[in-house]
């Protein structure tokens, strides 16, 4: 279902070089050519965007027994959507099921769903709110909050970005501790409270 003394001094009358009054126009083009690039980028991604639930997944990956084994899972319950403006801001949320996990025992399954771990009785779903993207070509900052067991907390992960025709994919980890959203149960120490949640979110337009 968690956010890394000045130079020397110059000579009293020194004079002016001709490459100092030359320097600020060398790299003038460089900066309006990028940002030329990101507008243009902009306004061919503004619009609202729908997760299509059918290619997206997110998946749990943990320890267990002690560490010695590892542990995974997938959410077979997923849902989103997005917006991204004329200037490039972008926002959205990613929803899901608490109650859809999947790590093939029914039995773990169930306790995780219980008030030891998910308490999917009162806490039916996990979020990720977007606040901000900063996208560097293929690579991009994922900057929002996580929400688990009813508690949010500030989460950020790299993810890389692909496109094509009318759609974004994003593929990123994301960190969490789960003694920060309240799951603290750990018989013995048998559990790991470090999980990683894995996303493979494909977006189109809606």
């Amino acid at each position: 279902m968690a956010q890394p003394g000045a130079g020397a001094a110059q000579p009293e009358n020194s004079a002016a070089r001709p490459e100092d009054s030359v320097a600020p126009a060398s790299v003038a083009p460089d900066s309006a050519g990028q940002n030329s690039a990101a507008q243009n980028s902009a306004a061919q991604l503004a619009g609202s965007w729908t997760l299509d639930e059918a290619r997206s997944e997110v998946r749990l990956k943990t320890r267990h027994t002690w560490g010695l084994l590892p542990l995974k899972g997938v959410f077979h319950q997923v849902s989103g959507r997005g917006t991204v403006t004329p200037d490039g801001a972008v926002t959205g949320v990613i929803t899901v099921a608490a109650e859809s996990v999947d790590t093939k025992n029914k039995r773990r399954d169930k306790h995780l769903r219980s008030a030891d771990f998910f308490h999917v009785d009162n806490h039916p779903e996990f979020t990720f709110t977007v606040d901000s993207v900063t996208e560097t070509g293929t690579n991009a900052r994922i900057n929002g909050r996580l929400t688990v067991r009813g508690t949010t907390r500030p989460a950020s992960f790299d993810a890389t970005v692909s496109r094509a025709d009318g759609e974004v994919a994003l593929d990123g980890e994301l960190p969490v501790n789960r003694t920060d959203f309240g799951l603290n149960w750990n018989f013995i120490g048998i559990a790991s409270a470090h999980s990683t949640i894995a996303v493979h979110a494909v977006f189109t337009r809606a």
